[in-house]
This record gives structure tokens, sequence and C-alpha cells, in this order.
């Protein structure tokens, strides 16, 4: 008797916008086609941030990203994944010029990695650009709060929305990506009232890192959650302690090796008897 195999659709850009205000929206950061391949059964949609420049190849910002890399892990992520939504972020300098000039490389950055959405940062002075890219059929979710691309103006990797009176432009933030056709938010960094003000002001799915439980959905960076690194920012919560288990993992094979209790027979090749 044949067996019917069942089909796997990808989430999509539309059941994710659905999920405004119902059940929180898994996600996770990938960059590699294996862990991606685990995070997607238990994901909504996973980011190939451009946190890669730093948690991947020892850059101090992500402002160094190039547009290639973010293909290229782009295309690893897809690859790996049949489930999850699939997201990739613009690196810095590839869409703050123009509509025109973000419209071109999100449209490369969606062909060269088959994925369903990219995302961008900046609020009401990107809104323009927003929509300019949803109307010519390229998804965006936009990424407010403390932006990562910015941190040169910035200062460095600072909480936003300290002082009360800051509030307003987050918020007219939100409005004016969520307007501009986003179909989800990202809110980075920020304190917790004020996220949650950013929520309930928009009718977009808020993805919060950094900011408030009350948001839509959550997003890490994998590799914090996961415990690779020693250090985390303070809104990580380390689920695992994989970093610990790696150096365990080689420290036992150095050992193995230099003692040659490996490799053992069972580790080798025989030759054949005649």
């Amino acid at each position: 008797m044949s067996t019917q195999t069942e089909t796997i659709r990808r989430v999509t850009v539309p059941q994710i916008r659905a999920r405004k205000g119902g059940e929180p929206i898994v996600s996770l950061t990938a960059y590699h086609a294996h862990t991606a391949a685990i995070a997607e059964k238990y994901c909504d949609f996973l980011l190939v941030g451009d946190s890669l420049g730093m948690v991947m190849h020892g850059m101090e910002s992500t402002v160094g990203v190039p547009l290639e890399l973010m293909i290229m892990h782009g295309k690893a992520v897809v690859r790996g994944t049949k489930r999850a939504l699939v997201v990739v972020d613009m690196p810095f300098g590839s869409y703050e010029e123009s509509p025109s000039q973000a419209f071109r490389n999100a449209a490369l950055i969606m062909k060269e990695t088959q994925c369903q959405a990219v995302k961008l940062e900046g609020g009401a002075r990107m809104a323009e650009t927003v929509r300019f890219l949803t109307e010519r059929g390229i998804p965006v979710m936009a990424h407010i709060g403390l932006t990562p691309q910015s941190t040169n103006i910035m200062g460095g990797f600072k909480t936003q929305g300290r002082e009360e009176d800051s509030w307003y432009f987050h918020i007219e933030d939100a409005k004016a990506v969520a307007e501009a056709g986003a179909f989800a938010v990202v809110v980075e960094g920020v304190v917790e009232p004020l996220a949650d003000k950013i929520t309930q002001a928009i009718d977009v799915p808020t993805i919060g890192i950094g900011a408030s439980k009350s948001c839509d959905g959550q997003i890490l960076v994998m590799e914090d959650m996961l415990g690779l690194n020693d250090w985390v920012p303070k809104f990580v919560k380390k689920f695992g302690a994989v970093g610990a288990a790696i150096e365990e993992a080689i420290a036992e094979y150095a050992e193995d090796v230099r003692s040659r209790a490996f490799p053992t027979p069972e580790n080798v090749y025989s030759v054949n008897k005649k």
C-alpha cells in the first residue's frame, strides 16, 4: 500500500503578521544549514542576522559586514530549512542611500538566497524605503530602538528609552514603519514600559530582544542563548552550556591523541581477508 508524503510548507509573511496579539512568535538567529535545521523545528522564523559578523567572523561590530557575506550565510540557512520563514538582514551601506539602492540589493538577496523577507534598521527615516520595497513585492521586517549599525553615532550598544521624554520618538518610529508596510518590527534594547507602549501602538507584531515579554514574539542570537560565549548581554538567558561542552570534548580528544588512546581499532580500516 502506498503512503502519501505530507508536504511541508514554509511559514509565510501573512501568517507571521496575523500573529499580532496571539500566540507568541518564536525566533532565533541562524547562520549555518545544520543549526538552522534544528532550530526550525521550534521557531516560526529564523533571522540571518548581520550579527554573524561578530559571532562568526570576530568583527567588533556589524558595520563591516558585506552584502556577499549575508548572501552566503542566507543560502546556507535556506538550504537547511523547509518550514521556517527565513529573513535576511540588509547590511550597513546596502540600503540607506536611496529606496532604489535598497530595492536593488534586497532583490539580489532574495534572488540569490531564496529567502522570504529582508530586515533593515531604522524608524521614520526609513519609512519611505520600507514602502518602496513592499510596494514592489519585497516583504520587510523593520528594526527600531537600539540599532547596532548605528552604534558609532550612539556611542556604543546603549539601552534606549531610559529618559521618558524620548519615548515619543521611538513610538513614532514604530508607527512609521508599520504604516509603511513592515509586516513585523524588531524592538531591541529598550526599557520594558516603552516596549509595552510600542507593542500597543502598532497593528503588526513586535519581536522583542532586550525589550518586554509582552512583545508579540522574541528573538535571541542563537550562540548567546546556547551558552557558546562567556559574556552575553543582560537580556540573554543562557538555555545551554554549549561552550563548556565543546571545550570539554576538545580537551578529551587532545588527551586521547597525546596518550595514543585514539584512534582505537573501531576507528581505523582493516585489510580485507582472502
